[in-house]
C-alpha cells in the first residue's frame, strides 16, 4: 500500500509538469489555457478518504489574448491498469472569466464511496471561446483511497449512535403499546369510612342496661341541679300525710323566704 502511495505521487508529479510545459492539443483556434490541479501540501500520498470531502486545488492561465470564459470542472475514477471508467464524479459549474496573463485557482470538491486500494483520477476542465467548447486535462495519475480513521470519541458517530438509539427506542415504545394486548388494572374499591369513630380505651359497661358511657355525649352525662329541687319537693309531697305541726312550719318558712 506504501509502494502504491509513492507510486502514485510520482505520477502527479509527472502529469502536473506534462501538462505545464505541453501545447494545447486539438483544435487549432483553441486558445491556450494552462490547466494544472494538485492535492494539498497536508495530502502528499494523495489519498481520498471514503465519506469525507476531498479537496483538489486547479490552477488555471489564460496565455492568449482572447475572451476565455470557464464553465466548469468534473471528473471521473478510473480501473489503474485497464483505465476502465468506474464512476464520474461531480461536475462543478464556475462561469468564470480567464484574464489573459492572470492565473486563477478554484477548488475542486468530491466525495468517495469505493472500494480501498489504488484508483486512477481524472480531473479536466471545460472552457468556452468565441462561442466554442474546449477541453483540458487537469490531473490525470493513481490515488489511494483509504477508510477514515474510527475513534471512540468521535462527535459525528456518537451523535449518529445516538441518533439510532433514539428512534429505534420510540419504534420500540410505540409498537409494543399498539401491538402487546394491555391487561385492564381493575380498582379495588375501598371501604367506606365509618361516620362513627371507635372508642379508643377500654370499653366499660355501667348500669342495668349495660350500656357504654363512651358512647353518649358528654352533656347528657350531666344530671341538672333544678332536678334535684324538684325532687326533693316531689318526694315531699308524695310520701306519708306530714302532721299539722311539720305542715304549719313548713308554710311559715316558704312566707318568710317570700319577703
Amino acid at each position: 500500500m506504501r509502494f502504491g502511495s509513492v507510486l502514485g505521487a510520482a505520477f502527479s508529479v509527472a502529469a502536473l509538469i506534462a501538462s505545464a510545459t505541453s501545447s494545447p492539443v486539438g483544435d487549432a483556434n483553441e486558445p491556450e489555457v494552462l490547466v494544472t490541479a494538485a492535492f494539498p501540501e497536508t495530502n502528499a500520498f494523495n489519498h481520498v478518504v471514503n465519506g469525507e470531502k476531498n479537496t483538489i486545488t486547479v490552477t488555471m492561465e489564460n496565455k492568449s489574448d482572447r475572451n476565455v470564459t470557464l464553465l466548469s470542472v468534473t471528473g471521473s475514477l478510473h480501473h489503474p491498469d485497464s483505465n476502465m471508467l468506474i464512476k464520474n464524479l461531480t461536475t462543478l459549474q464556475y462561469n468564470v472569466p480567464l484574464l489573459e496573463g492572470v492565473k486563477l485557482q478554484v477548488p475542486y470538491a468530491f466525495f468517495s464511496e469505493f472500494k480501498p486500494g489504488d484508483h486512477r483520477l481524472n480531473v479536466w476542465v471545460e472552457h468556452a471561446a468565441d462561442d466554442k467548447k474546449y477541453r483540458v486535462e487537469a490531473y490525470d495519475s493513481v490515488v489511494t483511497i483509504i477508510e477514515p480513521e474510527v475513534s471512540i470519541f468521535d462527535f459525528k458517530l456518537l451523535s449518529t449512535y445516538l441518533v439510532v438509539a433514539t428512534l429505534l427506542g420510540g419504534l420500540s415504545y410505540f409498537a409494543y403499546f399498539t401491538f402487546v394486548p394491555q391487561s385492564k388494572k381493575t380498582r379495588a374499591k375501598k371501604p367506606a369510612a365509618s361516620s362513627v369513630s371507635a372508642p379508643v380505651g377500654p370499653v366499660t359497661a355501667t348500669g342495668a342496661g349495660g350500656y357504654q358511657e363512651e358512647w353518649i355525649p358528654v352533656h347528657h352525662l350531666k344530671k341538672p341541679k333544678s332536678g334535684r329541687k324538684q325532687s326533693g319537693v316531689i318526694s315531699g309531697t308524695s310520701g306519708d300525710e306530714l302532721s299539722g305541726g311539720e305542715t304549719s312550719g313548713t308554710e311559715v318558712r316558704r312566707r318568710k323566704g317570700k319577703k
